[in-house]
């Protein structure tokens, strides 16, 4: 029996208002297609920070979104980033990493971030393996005027203070110890001979 009187579904549209749709529309998924490209027009992304992204945005955009729409618009702009090569958490990885070095970041300090990026373990060992904290810690101390770029007087409450900025930048003692003692012939050495 065919009822004519009952209106008809869109599949914006829940059925009797009661349970939503578990499946985005095709406007959610070309705003989500093209929503995607325009991030990853701006900068590179890892495929967290995209996801994150277009899920958050989805709830803002569209009224009486199900969560299960939500978590498929993330996944088909992830799939549709990974199907136009633009997304590559190795290739981020080992970007984020080699600038983290030249700016002076700690090898713990650099898994730490690409941690929260969300680049999986592997990965992110892997872009890690070349890295030297020594240079890094020498870099540091330039950009700070600690150790040998030192322009002023050593006291006690200086070196407090330069060991301290050291370990939270990630820098063991050890490394510290180092660099404080080096002169600045040996720590410009160092930056020579550091393929950054």
């Amino acid at each position: 029996m065919n009822d004519d009187s009952s209106p008809s579904l869109t599949d914006d549209m829940a059925l009797d208002g009661e349970t939503q749709a578990s499946e985005p529309t095709s406007r959610m998924l070309s705003w989500a297609r093209n929503s995607a490209l325009y991030r990853l027009e701006q900068r590179m992304m890892t495929e967290k920070q995209l996801r994150d992204a277009i899920t958050r945005k989805a709830r803002e955009k569209f009224e009486d979104i199900s969560t299960a729409q939500v978590k498929a618009l993330g996944e088909f702009a992830v799939t549709f980033a990974y199907g136009i090569k633009a997304l590559d958490d190795t290739a981020y990885a080992e970007i984020a990493v080699r600038s983290g070095q030249r700016s002076g970041k700690s090898k713990r300090g650099l898994a730490q971030k690409l941690q929260i990026k969300g680049i999986d373990r592997e990965t992110a060992a892997v872009a890690l393996e070349e890295t030297n904290d020594l240079v890094a810690a020498v870099i540091f101390a330039r950009k700070r005027a600690f150790g040998p770029f030192r322009r002023v007087e050593l006291d006690e409450k200086r070196k407090s203070k330069e060991f301290s900025a050291f370990a939270r930048n990630g820098f063991g003692f050890e490394i510290g110890s180092k660099v404080m003692a080096m002169t600045v012939e040996d720590a410009e050495e160092i930056l020579a001979d550091a393929p950054l």
